[in-house]
């Protein structure tokens, strides 16, 4: 699946930049990047998804305020194991967790080391939400523990989860080439995980209970995945949750499916969020 990179010009840039983010949060923008010194925002949609009228629509009723220029863009799937052989440095988080290409020296210091090749999938290490999930793992006991991965890109989570001595894992992706990706990073990494293609359904059909669910994914996939979540979570289990801004957080933690959860630990990069649940 392509995805369209919807790009708006506005001025003033604050605070429309913030506000058009959670205007297009509700809709099926999965990311964004926002530039401030180019008054510019970029939105990240699949291809099915768009619309351009929804993104006119979030601007025209600030049009007294608010001078704007949208613009869209298809972008091809990109072969992101070449873009980061060209421009990719390793990631270090704390000397807890070493994330490197196979390309890179080892770092023997370093609690876990985990050697990844993204091809087209998503999970390298760089990213603000894979450190923040990196971090919330590193106090939680997985040993012998049952672990999903829900969303798993190239499978770097429940790689660390297995380094970590966790039990039966699985892993889910719905895109192809995630499935495939992951499952060369978890023979690279000598690590065992039951890799699955497809949605939250797959969690259904696996019918397990898990002690710790991991999922990286955007607010309004995980809004829509939650109730699932919670049914397949074992009580006093962990619920790792990222992929949105700071902003959403309030939406998730409201959720009636989270209601009985508690949150036990928060953390902020650059404006993203991860939260770290209990379900009492």
């Amino acid at each position: 699946m392509d995805y369209i990179e919807v790009s708006i010009h506005i001025k003033p840039f604050r605070p429309f930049n913030e506000i058009l983010v959670a205007q297009l949060g509700e809709y099926e923008y999965e990311s964004f990047v926002e530039e401030e010194k180019n008054s510019l925002i970029k939105a990240y949609i699949l291809e099915e998804h768009f619309d351009i009228k929804t993104v006119e629509d979030c601007c025209v009723v600030f049009k007294e305020a608010l001078e704007y220029e949208i613009t869209a863009t298809k972008i091809e799937r990109v072969n992101w194991n070449k873009k980061w052989e060209e421009n990719f440095d390793s990631v270090e988080v704390g000397t807890f967790c070493y994330v490197r290409a196979p390309f890179h020296e080892a770092k023997p210091d370093f609690k876990h080391e985990i050697i990844i090749e993204p091809k087209m999938s998503f999970g390298t290490g760089h990213h603000q939400t894979t450190q923040m999930m990196i971090e919330l793992m590193e106090d939680i006991d997985f040993k012998g523990k049952k672990v999903l991965d829900m969303g798993s890109g190239t499978g770097i989570l429940a790689i660390l989860a297995r380094k970590m001595e966790a039990g039966n894992t699985d892993a889910i992706d719905i895109e192809d080439w995630a499935f495939e990706n992951m499952k060369e990073n978890f023979g690279r990494n000598e690590v065992k995980v039951s890799s699955y293609l497809g949605g939250v359904e797959v969690i259904s059909q696996i019918n397990e209970q898990y002690d710790v669910i991991i999922a990286n994914i955007n607010k309004n996939i995980l809004l829509n995945q939650i109730q699932t979540y919670a049914a397949h979570l074992k009580l006093g289990g962990k619920l790792l949750l990222s992929g949105f801004y700071k902003t959403d957080a309030v939406d998730l933690l409201d959720a009636d499916d989270l209601k009985e959860f508690s949150k036990e630990d928060e953390r902020i990069k650059d404006d993203w969020c991860a939260l770290k649940l209990n379900k009492a």
